[in-house]
């Protein structure tokens, strides 16, 4: 079990890492978290991530805010809707399991991906769209969609968001990156809440695994900043294709 511990707290710092890059740190931390505790209720685990990710998404913003200029504008009313929602979608987690629903996820990401590739030019400039109050609603309503996702189920929940940002509201990579993260550290926050409420969540290894998870994003952050949008979109490429296999063999391997 120490071995097991010790490679969870190294998936901890993984997923930091990519999460502050593009998202998708889940694909590396949850499936470390199922695979060691196997017979822990699903909203424990869950929680139990959420609880290491919220605190690594929460360093990468300190950096972040220190060298990105973010629209408070925009991420306010968007990280609002998400918590609201997550809320609601982690409330749903605790009575529904989402193994149901697993086979619409890679769909998503693959149209995510093909979207990406097929023009170049996405997200490589920053050129954010004037809000107006309709603006605002869109993005309360559409990171309030990915927040409720992100609440019952969550792989892919921080690609969703740096896709949402570059697509709908004209952000360059390392932009929706940097924004991505308020957004997620809302969802995150809700579903600690309500997960600590309805069940026991593994506090002392979701603390071990925080300060990983910090270490990881720190790293991930200051490379970001360094390389820019170039190196963000390169990586988000790689970390959908990478969500797109893992979950559609995980829904493969569901049916089996």
């Amino acid at each position: 079990m120490t071995l097991a511990i010790f490679l969870v707290l190294v998936a901890a710092f993984g997923a930091g890492f990519i999460d502050a890059l593009a998202g998708g740190g889940g694909l590396i931390q949850l499936p470390a978290l199922f695979a060691t505790f196997p017979q822990a209720p699903h909203t424990t685990l869950l929680g139990t991530g959420k609880l290491a990710g919220f605190a690594g998404t929460s360093s990468a913003i300190a950096r972040f805010i220190r060298h990105v200029r973010l629209d408070w504008s925009l991420l306010l009313p968007a990280a609002g809707g998400a918590f609201a929602a997550a809320l609601v979608g982690a409330w749903l987690a605790t009575g529904v399991s989402p193994e149901r629903f697993r086979a619409l996820v890679p769909l998503l990401l693959s149209f995510v991906l093909v979207y990406t590739l097929l023009n170049k030019d996405l997200g490589r400039e920053h050129r954010p769209r004037v809000l107006s109050q309709n603006g605002r609603w869109l993005a309360a309503g559409t990171a309030g969609i990915i927040g409720l996702y992100d609440g019952f189920f969550g792989p892919g929940t921080g690609s969703f968001l740096v896709f949402l940002f570059v697509r709908l509201f004209g952000l360059d990579f390392l932009h929706a990156s940097a924004s991505a993260k308020i957004v997620n550290a809302a969802t995150n926050a809700a579903a600690i809440i309500l997960f600590g409420l309805t069940g026991e969540l593994y506090w002392l290894l979701g603390l071990a695994m925080s300060v990983c998870n910090i270490a990881g994003a720190q790293f991930g952050s200051h490379l970001a900043i360094r390389r820019g949008s170039a190196l963000v979109r390169k990586v988000f490429i790689v970390v959908v294709f990478a969500l797109i296999t893992k979950t559609a063999w995980d829904a493969i391997r569901l049916h089996l």
